[in-house]
């Protein structure tokens, strides 16, 4: 009976395991239909809560007076159709995605969410029911051998834990699809060991005492319903709280997974030992006070993370994991022990009778819970108030069972303890980075938290989940991000319409302004970036939101509804390491912006070098030059732009021809310089890096079997961003200027020019190099040589003014004052804002109120933000 005892613990702990592994996996996949990895995770559990509550309710009270054997085998069936099930979903939800997208063209973007929501709850239903089914079926079995309720509901959450990490390691190594597969063939051999358990298991009806056994009463079963509901707001809270300051979502919630089973196993194991009627006092307290209590950690928690240096991925887990395991184990072994000990209560000792009610009540409550948290309750009142409400519907919902009233005392005190961590804490208590911060801006949604804080010196940082800093109002910043629609639209003749994926603080899509282009359209998921853009960067993006049509939806169904055809589209830069975010750089993807285009049109997706190793960036080219046959690169100081074009080629000699023209035009109303940015036509066609090549062995991007996003995050932990190497990996395929001269059509005429602009951008790079490796000398040289080749080139003209500028706290040049010294800094960069404000500073010691209005002027045309401007 003992080797039963563990075979039957085995294959119940085994199937607990493939449940978890399945409901990360599906959670991913979910993640690439939404493109917001907490969507996949609010409908994954939802679907998997709900299935398994309707399962244990349906099958606690239809298969009364089933044999153990019968239960087993039926289990075992079971786990073989969930296998099965598991394995056509990746086949058919690319058919699936684009039926949702056809079925919901009409649909705002909140009700297509919402519509999505509904079919994956759907989808993913019928598995999570047969799971949930299986429960109770075997309790009936493990009663034949003599084990309990604790005993089964223990191993299978601890068997779940380890399901819930191993997706984590099979991803990067198989894929999603293979990931599947490599689950399925484990739950079938766990079914196999349930069939063979099944054999030696008793084949007559139970005791007649079971059909007797009676539902508990509503009131009760539907307070620990409650409780499930506040237990997985919980998971979903920490989820994305701690994704927030920690790892990613998806990390998070697999570690979370894996903290909240270990807990719930071994609660319950340990709650054999518990006395019931004495506990059941003791244990709503705990559990709200303990998950409160977390909160105050929070700060400390980030503080350590920001400044801790880890050197792969998987030290950042386990770090981070143990931090995540020490706030939230406590609550989880409370709500692990709390179904044993409530079941006991009210069938006695063995606690086996009613447990599927109690299960499934509380599995029902738990998916309400998890809508109510991520769709509800963190887009109304924010992630740490509605923590706060998860603690105290625990207590409320716990005290039902309560028989010492003393205990309501504890309420009180709980709302004291909440009243402190109702509201996240400052950025600038989160992040050591902008210690000198201050939260102007707070948005929550379904999709992310947008922060604006705003810093000393009056600039402003855009963040979207704490850890993402997607842009800044800094002067340099502005510059480069505006550049960012530049080189699109000059390397169009005549762009007309313009389409900017991504809207962010809106400062890129003023550089469009410029061009004075007919109709202009940017497309924006995250509406709290939509009103910071709005608001808090107006002085910064020239007011570009009141110019522009700013659509509030999913770049892809944007793109796949829109019937609109553009001139130029821009890719903004993004995050690809974020779960969904990588589909933006997909084959189709690419394929659906290639159909968005004119004729003659021209696409730019833009790349954070930093964000890349050599072989994801190869990934990227790779993919993108499978739609556009004549793709090339451009390069603006660590930012790569992919070109692709739609039956035209680039002509350097027209475009610049058309610059030209455009300043004796007296219809045209943009402003030819600031279409540069004062940097000529030809310092931005000597940015081009060259064709991408085709001799490259590497995998496409899918939207359905993603590559980067398996291996980005392994990429930031892992150190393996070297950009000395990468620059050099660049080097090697190059176009020389030959080459560039005859792929841009330059004309024989505008050679000079050209071969200038391009020897000076080709310098800049081995400039940069010399930084990376701290030759500062070197660097500085190479720097002399870019602008003695290119005077417009801003990249080493600010190396040079910023170099100036710093050895001015040192020493001033001999035969010079100090403002003599700002001056010639200022003669070889304008726009250098430290030496505006130093002559600012310098004109108010003199009381020169001419000179200070001037200045004023100059740091307000540089530096709208600046605090000097307040």
């Amino acid at each position: 009976m003992t080797c039963l005892k563990s075979l039957l613990l085995i294959a119940y702990g085994g199937m607990g395991a493939s449940a978890l592994a399945y409901e990360i996996l599906w959670t991913r996949m979910l993640s690439l239909l939404f493109g917001v990895g907490i969507f996949g995770v609010v409908f994954t559990v939802a679907a998997f809560m709900a299935g398994l509550g309707a399962g244990s309710l349906l099958a606690s009270r239809c298969c009364t007076g089933w044999s153990p054997r019968r239960s087993l085998q039926t289990v075992a069936i079971l786990e073989f159709g969930i296998a099965a099930y598991a394995l056509m979903l990746p086949i058919c939800m690319p058919a699936i995605d684009g039926w949702l997208t056809e079925t919901g063209t009409t649909l705002t973007l909140a009700q297509w969410q919402s519509f999505q929501g509904v079919a994956s709850i759907l989808i993913l239903f019928p598995a999570a029911l047969a799971m949930g089914f299986a429960f109770p079926l075997a309790l009936r079995a493990a009663r034949a051998c003599g084990l309990g309720v604790s005993d089964m509901y223990g191993v299978n959450a601890l068997g779940g834990a380890m399901g819930g990490i191993a997706p984590l390691f099979l991803l990067p190594g198989f894929g999603l699809n293979d990931s599947v597969w490599c689950v399925a063939a484990f739950a079938t051999l766990m079914a196999i060991l349930a069939l063979l358990v099944a054999r030696a298991l008793p084949a007559e009806g139970e005791v007649s005492t079971q059909s007797t056994v009676q539902r508990p009463p509503f009131i009760d079963l539907l307070a620990y319903a409650g409780i499930g509901a506040a237990a997985l707001m919980l998971e979903i809270l920490w989820t994305r709280i701690y994704g927030m300051v920690l790892l990613r979502t998806e990390y998070v919630l697999a570690v979370l997974l894996l903290v909240y089973l270990v807990g719930v196993g071994f609660g319950s194991i340990a709650a054999k030992w518990l006395k019931a009627s004495w506990w059941l006092n003791i244990l709503p307290v705990l559990a709200a006070v303990l998950a409160v209590a977390g909160q105050y950690l929070l700060p400390s928690i980030s503080q350590w993370a920001n400044r801790a240096t880890f050197d792969s991925l998987a030290q950042a887990m386990l770090a981070q994991g143990f931090v995540i395991l020490l706030c939230t184990l406590p609550v989880t072994l409370v709500l692990g022990a709390w179904l044993p000990v409530l079941a006991r209560h009210f069938d006695g000792t063995s606690g086996t009778q009613s447990c599927g009610w109690w299960y499934g009540a509380n599995s029902l409550g738990a998916a309400l819970g998890v809508l109510f948290a991520g769709l509800i309750a963190v887009p109304f009142i924010g992630a740490a108030m509605s923590l706060v409400v998860a603690a105290l519907l625990l207590m409320i919902c716990g005290f039902r069972w309560l028989n010492n009233v003393r205990f309501w005392l504890a309420l009180p005190c709980l709302l004291l303890l909440m009243w402190p961590v109702k509201q996240l804490p400052a950025v600038s208590a989160l992040l050591p980075s902008l210690h000198d911060g201050r939260d102007i801006f707070l948005y929550e949604d379904a999709v992310a938290t947008t922060h604006v804080v705003e810093r000393d010196n009056g600039q402003r940082v855009l963040l979207s989940d704490l850890q993402r800093m997607d842009a800044s109002s800094d002067p340099t910043a502005v510059i480069v991000q505006k550049n960012q629609a530049r080189l699109p639209l000059l390397l169009h003749a005549d762009p007309k319409s313009v389409l900017f994926l991504g809207l962010g603080t809106g400062v890129t899509a003023s550089g469009a302004l410029a061009f004075s282009p007919e109709r202009c359209v940017a497309v924006e998921l995250s509406l709290g970036a939509i009103q910071a853009a709005s608001d808090t960067f107006y002085p910064v993006n020239n007011g570009v939101m009141q110019k522009i049509d700013v659509v509030h939806d999913d770049v892809r169904r944007f793109l796949r509804r829109d019937n609109a055809r553009y001139d130029v589209i821009v890719g903004d830069l993004f995050h690809p390491d974020m779960v969904g975010r990588g589909n933006l750089l997909s084959r189709q993807e690419f394929e659906r912006v290639r159909n968005r285009l004119h004729e003659g049109g021209i696409f730019v997706q833009w790349l954070a070098l930093n964000q890349f190793d050599i072989a994801s960036l190869q990934v990227v080219l790779h993919t993108f030059a499978q739609v556009f046959d004549d793709a090339s690169v451009f390069v603006d100081g660590y930012r790569l732009a992919m070109v692709g074009t739609y039956k035209t080629s680039l002509n350097a000699s027209a475009l610049s021809a058309h610059i030209q023209s455009l300043a004796g035009r007296n219809d045209f109303a943009g402003n030819p310089d600031d279409m540069t940015g004062g940097e000529g036509i030809w310092t931005w066609l000597g940015r081009y890096w060259g064709g991408i090549p085709d001799t490259w062995e590497v995998k496409t991007q899918d939207e359905w079997s993603p590559v980067i996003e398996y291996a980005l995050p392994r990429v930031r932990y892992d150190q393996s961003v070297d950009m000395h190497s990468l620059w050099q990996w660049m080097l090697s395929w190059k176009d020389s200027m030959t080459q560039a001269g005859d792929a841009l059509h330059v004309a024989p005429q505008d050679l000079p020019q050209f071969q200038r602009a391009w020897a000076g951008s080709a310098i800049d790079v081995r400039l940069w190099m010399a930084e990376l490796k701290g030759q500062e000398d070197q660097a500085l040289e190479w720097a002399r040589l870019a602008l003695k080749a290119n005077a417009l080139d801003r990249w080493p003209r600010t190396a040079i003014a910023d170099r100036m500028f710093d050895s001015l706290h040192n020493n001033i040049p001999d035969g010079m004052s100090y403002e003599q010294a700002l001056v010639k800094i200022l003669a070889i960069e304008p726009g250098h804002e430290g030496a505006i404000r130093q002559m600012l500073q310098q004109s108010r010691d003199k009381d020169d109120q001419q000179a200070i209005k001037l200045w004023m002027q100059r740091l307000h045309d540089v530096s709208p933000l600046a605090i000097e401007q307040r």
